[in-house]
Order: C-alpha cells, then sequence, then structure tokens
C-alpha cells in the first residue's frame, strides 16, 4: 500500500531554499541528530521539509507546541503529499475536568471530559497507517509524548478478514465487543457495528465508511465498503482489517496484574488512613477504587481519564 513520497506543487524552491534542503538532506543521511532551518514567517519553511521528506523517503514526525499550529501544517503537508498518508495527532479532548474531592463537606465532583470524535477518529487513522505502510507524515502537538498503550497489544487485537476464509460469526462479535465496538442496530456511529442475520456491518474507529460483511454457511462471502449516507458500495476489497475502537488495548494477563497491584496498594493506603484517624476519607477512596477496579475487570480501561 506504500508509495514513495511525491511532492506536488505548481513551485520550486528558489533563493535559499535549494540550499536549505541539500544541507538539511545531507545532514540526515550522514546521521545528524539535530539540524535547525532558520526563517521567519512566510519564508517557505514548510515548503522546504516537504522537499526533504520527498528526497529522504523516510516516514516524518512533525510536532508542533499547539494545536492550531498543528492544524495549520496538517493541511499544508496534506496539499503537497495527496498520493501519501498525512494523518493528524493531537490530543482529542475538546474540555477536560480532571475528579476532585473536598473531604470538610464530603463533596465529590466526577471528572468529566467532551471528546471530539473527529479528532479520535483522526488519531486511529493514524496508527492504522504506520501499520500499514512506509509513506506516513504525522503532524502532532506535543501532546503526542504521552503513552497510549502497548502497540503491541493494540496491533494483536486487530481483526483481519479475508474472502472466502470461514468466519464464525459469534466469535467474530464477540472479538468486536472485546475491541471496544459496541452493538447498535439501530444508529450505526463510528466504533459501532450491527448483525442483521449473516449480514455484519461495522463502523471502524479509523474510518468514515462502514464495512459490510456477508457471510453464508460461515464463509466470508463478500467485503463491501460503503457509504454511510447514502448506502452507495464504494469499494471490494478482498480483505479487511478491524482495528480496536480505542488505543488503550490490555490482555488478561497485564489487566489481572494491574488490578493485584492496585488492590495491594490499595489497602496500603486504607490502613495509613485508618491510622490517622481519617474515616471518610478512607470511606471515600475504598468507594472508588472499588469501583474503577469492577470497570477495568469488566471492560480493561477506565474511561475519561486519558490524555
Amino acid at each position: 500500500m506504500s508509495k514513495p513520497f511525491k511532492l506536488e506543487s505548481n513551485y520550486k524552491p528558489s533563493g535559499d531554499q535549494p540550499q536549505a534542503i541539500d544541507l538539511l538532506t545531507r545532514g540526515l543521511n550522514d546521521g545528524q541528530e539535530a539540524q535547525t532551518l532558520l526563517g521567519v514567517t512566510g519564508s517557505g519553511k514548510t515548503f522546504t521539509t516537504a522537499n526533504v521528506i520527498e528526497r529522504v523517503q523516510r516516514p516524518t514526525l512533525v510536532i508542533s507546541h499547539n494545536k492550531t499550529l498543528a492544524a495549520q501544517l496538517y493541511n499544508e503537508l496534506r496539499e503537497f503529499f495527496p498520493e501519501n498518508a498525512v494523518e493528524y495527532f493531537i490530543s482529542y479532548y475538546d474540555y477536560y475536568q480532571p475528579e476532585a474531592y473536598i473531604p470538610r463537606t464530603d463533596t465529590y465532583i466526577e471528572k468529566t471530559a467532551s471528546i471530539n470524535e473527529e479528532i479520535d477518529r483522526l488519531r486511529h487513522s493514524t496508527t492504522r497507517s504506520l501499520f500499514e505502510r512506509r509513506d506516513v507524515v504525522v503532524v502532532s502537538s506535543v501532546s503526542c509524548i504521552y503513552g497510549l498503550g502497548l502497540p503491541d497489544n493494540y496491533f494483536k487485537a486487530a481483526i483481519r478478514l479475508k474472502l472466502n476464509e470461514e468466519v464464525d460469526r459469534e466469535n467474530l462479535l464477540l472479538n468486536l465487543i472485546r475491541n471496544q465496538y459496541q452493538r447498535n442496530d439501530l444508529d450505526l456511529k463510528r466504533a459501532c457495528f450491527r448483525a442483521r442475520g449473516d449480514i455484519i456491518e461495522i463502523h471502524p474507529a479509523h474510518e468514515e465508511r462502514i464495512i459490510r460483511l456477508e457471510l453464508f454457511d460461515d464463509e466470508l462471502e463478500r467485503i463491501s465498503v460503503v457509504e454511510p449516507e447514502t448506502g452507495e458500495i464504494m469499494d471490494m476489497p478482498e480483505e479487511v482489517v478491524i482495528y480496536p475502537a480505542i488505543h488503550y488495548v490490555a490482555n488478561r494477563d497485564d489487566v489481572e496484574r494491574a488490578t493485584r497491584q492496585i488492590q495491594f496498594e490499595l489497602d496500603e493506603r486504607l490502613r495509613q488512613l485508618y491510622d490517622m484517624g481519617k474515616m471518610l476519607e478512607a470511606q471515600r477512596l475504598e468507594q472508588r477504587t472499588m469501583r474503577d477496579l469492577e470497570m477495568i475487570r469488566e471492560v480493561g480501561y477506565l474511561s475519561l481519564i486519558h490524555i
């Protein structure tokens, strides 16, 4: 699926740009760890960088110090590389408030957040592209430094389906649920699926279109990529990969190990609070932690705490 990086532009490097492109390319090929490109606003630094990407033919991470500039760079690089995978990876929160507790009034404030669904889809599109191809440019804000869970768990959990292969319907539905897809037979939103007889429709977390699977006697007879608004079939691939609906995929061994450690630390902290006579704080901590442990055991992650 990968293609060579191909820069498309009506402009040609001019002024100091050809020299800068040559020096930056040479530095990368020589293994230099750091180089600095100087230039005032509007001097064509993004265009110069795009030329370097085309020259060296390497996957590239572009990090911006804020989301506004990241969005600008993303749009510019998409125009320069229309045939390649230019992806956008920033924090998906429009609003986030952490949890808080006020012991004096026994007031607990639940953590709340508003997630931007389109940005979440773009984040999943990024991880999918990094797994499937090399001609990738990822534009990110500095929030990309935060952990997302183990990539191995994420990619191992992906469901790979090929035409004419045997597919157990019930096992497929179970795997979708384990990968945090929700069944919704009425409104097929992103990260949801519906099953009607031998037809299963999935709206992958990384896609704008729907994947329709048609089974016959436990054999995958047909795969269609469907436009959700019109129902028009856009493509009929021979294979498809359904990636998890969240980035925080954990296997059962990791979940058991984590819950045991959390339980151990909880017991230790509760003893400290009881020794200090802080009964209310201990009760609140135990209540909250046990609820979170139950959620971890059931679904494998906690909502509203990810960066």
